[in-house]
């Protein structure tokens, strides 16, 4: 357990640049720009001020579920550069005798790779996406108060719903990373053959795959139109376009978190995250397996 530990913190070293301190120094340009608009007239102080005192709750729940959104999107594309990085590193950077001298399988290697990217980077992210939420409820208390609103009730209500989309927040990255789980075994294992290629190939495989099954079996009128390219997107749409979400917009009621936790469960095939989490681990053992055998290479 020690030396798995060991191996996942080795991957936070070498690759906390993007899942650290390139986030820190975005929400550091973010407040330092929100700091200047205010001090330079680019922001109207009583416009966003009164903003926040007519209708505070609903101001800072689109603030933060944006934030929460673009910091969702920006690990997701992390995560998939990462894997097709790491896997690939050690063979890459001549570090593969290295590895093998240690007490530890070439299994239990690739496996900490893929358990930081669900594990150790997303926590980050979501510490760091909990801290521009901080950032937005002082920009909200701060203009609010200096407009005469605001005060304790406004301080309690936003902070209620700092807690309510925070919560939410957690419920999405632990679904959503199960949900992707294979897509990232999947970039991983290749690399693990192909290096960086891994990247445009992930992207190209599955239209190899469904074009081979219209010509095989046939389809619609394009190779596009095949049982895999719908199965495929469906495991790539994560389900939050509908449900709680599109109802809530429409109504003036704040953001629940029990509501949304409830639809999203509910809407989730648990049994096709069984079996990406099963597809995963076969993923990374196929490639420790290569990894393996192809020290030679």
């Amino acid at each position: 357990m020690k030396a798995f530990a060991a191996l996942i913190w080795r991957e936070f070293l070498e690759h906390r640049g993007a899942f650290l301190y390139g986030p820190l120094l975005l929400v550091a340009v973010l407040l330092g720009s929100t700091i200047l608009a205010f001090t330079v007239g680019r922001i109207d102080m009583r416009f966003s001020g009164a903003l926040f005192t007519a209708a505070p709750m609903r101001i800072y729940e689109w603030g933060f579920l944006g934030f929460a959104f673009a910091w969702l999107l920006y690990l997701l594309a992390t995560l998939f550069f990462y894997c097709a990085d790491s896997f690939a590193a050690d063979k890459r950077n001549n570090a593969m005798l290295f590895w093998k001298s240690m007490p530890v399988s070439d299994f239990t290697v690739l496996l900490s790779k893929l358990t930081a990217a669900i594990t150790i980077f997303p926590a980050i992210i979501y510490l760091i996406a909990l801290l521009s939420g901080l950032l937005l409820f002082g920009v909200a208390v701060s203009t609010s108060a200096m407009n005469g609103g605001g005060g304790y009730a406004l301080l309690g209500n936003v902070a209620g719903v700092y807690g309510q989309i925070a919560a939410s927040l957690l419920v999405v990255l632990v679904v959503g990373l199960l949900w992707y789980l294979p897509f990232m075994a999947f970039v991983g294992a290749l690399a693990a053959v192909v290096g960086r290629w891994a990247i445009p190939l992930s992207l190209l495989f599955p239209s190899i795959l469904s074009t081979l099954e219209w010509v095989v079996f046939g389809g619609g009128w394009q190779p596009l139109s095949t049982r895999t390219w719908e199965y495929l997107q469906y495991r790539a749409d994560f389900p939050l376009t509908q449900g709680y979400i599109e109802a809530w917009t429409t109504t003036a009621a704040t953001f629940s978190f029990v509501d949304f936790a409830t639809d999203l469960v509910a809407r989730i095939s648990w049994t096709q995250i069984g079996i990406g989490v099963v597809l995963a681990l076969v993923l990374v053992f196929f490639a420790s397996q290569y990894r393996r055998r192809g020290i030679g290479e």
